[in-house]
């Protein structure tokens, strides 16, 4: 499903333009990644936890040339869905 097939299915449940939709679920990104940016975790009580993990430093290897490369410490965004969500989908 795509940014725009949500921001549909947002208008189509709330009877808001779609246009409207598509803003606020553009919105609804960018708070997320100012947060997680920030070092915040976001709670969404009965769907789930964005957070940051950091990934620690390691060296990479290029198979094809045989060479190694430093990859540097580097955090990476998480999604972990609430029990609620995950027993949904069963």
């Amino acid at each position: 499903m795509t940014k725009n097939e949500v921001a549909k299915e947002i208008s189509k449940k709330t009877g808001f333009d779609f246009e409207g939709s598509k803003a606020n679920v553009e919105a609804f990104m960018e708070v997320i990644k100012e947060a997680l940016h920030n070092g915040k975790p976001v709670f969404l009580r009965g769907f789930g936890t964005f957070t940051a993990k950091q990934r620690a430093a390691k060296v990479a290897r290029n198979i094809s040339k045989g060479t190694t490369l430093p990859v540097p410490a580097h955090k990476v965004p998480h999604f972990k869905p609430c029990d609620e969500f995950k027993a949904s989908l069963l």
